[in-house]
């Protein structure tokens, strides 16, 4: 049973009333066997749905992403996260496509998470830090009950960056028969230690901070946004290049101290100013129990795990066709990480293409103007619309 547009009397505010979602009574079933219930799925769609339901592309977000891929966001007013890339006449073309963004599982932007109430016990509360630890797959799960709401049976390409890619791949391993295409972008099959370790240093910055209140902090009224804050500044050093620092900042000193001498506390450099935006503009829009939540997954993610930790038996049965990228100057999932994908791919005779996008960016680069990566998915999604065209015409 699917209702849609919930009104909870007493839990809403009025961001929530601009958000677009479904309920699911059922729930979800976690990998860890807890279940979630109810579930709410907030999602955004634009485009139209074709009658033989085939024209659908689901869009899966990074890390601290939304479901507004494009247009502009409702609550925000500035334009949604990858409004280059979808719309009329766009790479991801939505006079063609029917595009979905749902806000992933765990997230504090409509879909079910830590912020949510939970109606599972006695007296209803916010979930807090009793908010079950959840995977990437389970995310994956929560996406495939909204695809089938609307009853479409194969969905056209599923694309990400990023977290997003790590969605991606585990879409075409878990459910091969109902993704015809797939394009991961600056990702990889599974999170390394050095991954690992950045998202522990934002998790203990959390932790520290004196508001954390042991992840109840919503009991109290506060939150640690001293602690968020820093973890969102130390996770986007990840997502840009030292080319990319060094081109934007260099080592220019702040407007106001170019004519007297520097504090020796406080911000000197305009790149610790650009930081400090960061880290202020994140915790208006972000929960500190969200954060732990979702990076915890990224760490978990290992498609090979239960598959003896071999990558080749992980997508031994996978019937999509890919379109592997990378960006060159992306140190947080290198492009050695996006090869041993292929490779993998290439070993069990999947249909797969791959291209490194030349960029100074970084990890980010997919998010900005690079004309290369539009025209490698605008060129993907036309070669694969022809396949499907002469597949559909032989049979």
């Amino acid at each position: 049973m699917v209702i849609s547009e919930k009104q909870e009397a007493g839990c809403k505010t009025n961001q929530d009333e601009l958000i677009q979602k479904m309920v699911f009574p059922e729930g979800i079933l976690l990998e860890n066997g807890q279940k979630i219930a109810p579930l709410e799925i907030a999602y955004q769609t634009y485009g139209q749905l074709s009658q033989a339901k085939d024209n659908a592309i689901l869009i899966c977000h990074a890390l601290t992403g939304d479901q507004y891929v494009a247009g502009v966001h409702p609550i925000t007013k500035k334009l949604g996260w990858w409004s280059k890339m979808v719309g009329p006449g766009l790479p991801i073309d939505t006079n063609k496509y029917f595009v979905i963004c749902s806000n992933v599982l765990g997230s504090c932007l409509g879909t079910t998470g830590p912020r949510s109430i939970r109606e599972d016990i006695t007296q209803a509360r916010r979930w807090g830090s009793d908010f079950p630890a959840i995977t990437i797959k389970d995310m994956v799960n929560t996406q495939k009950i909204l695809v089938d709401s609307w009853g479409i049976e194969r969905l056209f390409a599923v694309i990400g960056g990023s977290m997003g890619g790590m969605q991606v791949l585990q879409w075409a391993v878990s459910y091969p028969d109902q993704v015809y295409a797939v394009i991961p972008i600056a990702t990889s099959s599974f999170h390394s230690a050095q991954n690992i370790a950045f998202n522990e240093v934002g998790r203990q910055a959390i932790f520290s901070d004196p508001d954390w209140r042991d992840g109840e902090y919503w009991r109290y009224g506060v939150s640690p946004y001293r602690g968020l804050a820093v973890a969102r500044m130390m996770a986007h050093i990840t997502y840009l290049s030292e080319d990319a620092l060094s081109r934007k900042f260099g080592r220019r000193l702040q407007e106001s101290l170019k004519d007297s001498s520097a504090p020796i506390f406080g911000e000197m450099f305009q790149v610790q100013s650009y930081l400090q935006y960061q880290g202020s503009n994140f915790v208006r829009r972000f929960d500190a129990n969200s954060y732990v939540t979702i990076t915890q997954a990224m760490d978990w993610f290992d498609l090979s795990q239960t598959h003896d930790g071999d990558l080749v038996k992980a997508v031994a049965h996978v019937k999509s066709r890919f379109c592997v990228i990378s960006l060159s100057s992306d140190w947080l999932f290198p492009t050695s990480r996006s090869r041993a994908i292929v490779q993998a791919l290439n070993r069990v005779g999947a249909k797969v293409s791959f291209v490194e996008i030349a960029t100074d960016k970084g990890h980010d680069a997919f998010l900005l103007e690079e004309p290369d990566l539009d025209i490698t998915i605008q060129g993907f999604l036309s070669g694969i619309e022809e396949q499907r065209r002469l597949e559909n015409y032989a049979s």
